[in-house]
């Protein structure tokens, strides 16, 4: 974590940040919420490219997300920015493509460290080849590919809120620590 005051921040990408990387946000935002956690981090998407910045989410995401009652009206595409590397406590990429676009950006070890398939925190597909790990771009299918997109990202939710429980949970004793360190100075 940043520091001992700041939340867990977490980013997910894509391409555009008009459709996979938002419903990660979305979904993780809602998930980390309803387990209590929503005060103790933050969760954020963007695209490796600027094609579709300041535009909002597909509608065909967004009527994905409505069915399971997220909204997603205030979502505006963005670019990722490099200091995010610093900033940011876990990437998550949505595709290979994405993963290696990170790997190579990435201005050190610790940031290249931070980058991490989204699907690898889903227990059915954790373990599998990086290829099989990607979420399919639906933005040329329908209705159905975007389900199957939303699927996928479900599949990795528990896995990534049970990690982030456990950093948390880690974090937590050094910080009781540090503030007892801090006080014993005083």
């Amino acid at each position: 974590m940043n520091s001992s005051s700041s939340p867990y921040r977490i980013i997910t990408v894509c391409t555009g940040n008009m459709y996979r990387s938002p419903m990660a946000e979305m979904m993780l935002a809602a998930a980390f919420q309803a387990e209590g956690l929503g005060s103790d981090l933050t969760v954020g998407s963007a695209g490796t490219t600027s094609y579709e910045a300041g535009r909002p989410l597909d509608p065909r995401a967004a009527r994905r997300l409505a069915a399971t009652h997220l909204s997603s009206e205030h979502h505006v595409a963005r670019v990722w920015q490099a200091a995010w590397f610093r900033e940011r406590d876990l990437i998550l990429a949505l595709d290979v493509d994405h993963y290696a676009w990170l790997r190579d950006a990435a201005p050190d070890a610790a940031s290249m460290k931070k980058a991490r398939m989204l699907r690898s925190f889903d227990r059915a597909g954790a373990g599998s080849d990086l290829l099989d790990q990607g979420i399919e771009d639906p933005w040329y299918g329908g209705h159905t590919d975007f389900d199957a997109a939303w699927e996928q990202i479900r599949g990795a939710v528990p896995g990534i809120v049970a990690h982030v429980r456990t950093v948390l949970d880690q974090a937590a004793p050094r910080q009781q620590l540090m503030r007892q360190q801090v006080r014993s100075i005083s």
